[in-house]
């Protein structure tokens, strides 16, 4: 992608507040990538490269991939593994799937098997204690597949134990709120990708308008149907939320499509955990 296209690599830094945090964990370092669309077109190599190094330069001690890696075929994957595996953290790197990662039925297997292969740990519905059993980090299935359940999942955690969760799409915060979850870091939305300044996602406000317009109108011109397909909460685009009693950070993305970005620079995230 051009980068009149998807516009200079913006790096995000935020400090999240945790209840129950212990000592040793406060100042802990947190990079999320997501959504890098690696298909040759996408996601420029120079900006690829960008967003590594200001990763390892940021000396995290967890980096996290919140999915979308390829756009259908997952036969990028094997390039893109050989720049990820330069990816540098204290604890190690982990990562979760999207839903372009299971586009065809071989799909999650080629992709998880290529993460395996440079000692990244591809999440499906697993618990994780890269920082220790104080803040387990927990790994979802995405939304669209058959096998997203997080009720064995959560249910297995202590409510008194904090904890990071790892959901591409962010629209699961909704469901989520039935367990403390103090950080889900999600993806998915590329942050809406055309920000009106001052008033968000141009989507957001493009689906208020033609939901006005009746159905019988709507179904006769493509353009004009809207669908909850991508997502639902076009007002959890990007940035940090509160959804109920827990924290969501959507992060904006790398890759981008057609027609491109505006006032909505791709991004590498910074996290670091304090006390509440």
């Amino acid at each position: 992608m051009h980068w009149l296209l998807s516009g200079p690599l913006s790096t995000e830094k935020l400090t999240v507040k945790i209840a129950d945090l212990p000592a040793s964990l406060k100042g802990k370092k947190l990079v999320q990538m997501s959504d890098f669309h690696y298909d040759g077109f996408g996601l420029s190599e120079a900006m690829l490269e960008q967003a590594i190094a200001v990763s390892n330069q940021a000396q995290p001690d967890l980096v996290l991939l919140t999915g979308d890696y390829v756009n259908r075929s997952p036969e990028p994957i094997h390039r893109l593994v050989l720049r990820l595996k330069n990816l540098q953290s204290t604890a190690g790197i982990y990562a979760i799937l999207g839903n372009h990662d299971i586009c065809y039925k071989h799909s999650r297997a080629e992709i998880t098997d290529a993460f395996n292969k440079i000692g990244i740990p591809v999440l499906w519905n697993d618990i994780a204690y890269p920082l220790g059993k104080e803040l387990p980090l927990v790994g979802l299935a995405d939304r669209y597949s058959r096998e997203f359940n997080p009720v064995p999942v959560m249910n297995q955690l202590d409510p008194d134990i904090p904890r990071i969760v790892l959901s591409h799409n962010p629209d699961t915060a909704e469901l989520l709120q039935a367990w403390r979850v103090d950080l889900q870091l999600s993806g998915h939305t590329h942050g809406g990708q055309i920000v009106i300044p001052g008033f968000g996602p141009a989507l957001l406000y493009y689906r208020k308008i033609v939901q006005k317009i009746p159905k019988k109108v709507r179904q006769f011109i493509p353009f004009l149907q809207v669908s909850n397909y991508t997502v639902r909460h076009w007002e959890w685009a990007q940035g940090l939320h509160q959804i109920g009693k827990n924290q969501l950070y959507v992060n904006r993305g790398l890759g981008t499509y057609l027609p491109g970005r505006l006032f909505c620079r791709p991004e590498v995230t910074i996290i670091t955990l304090q006390s509440q």
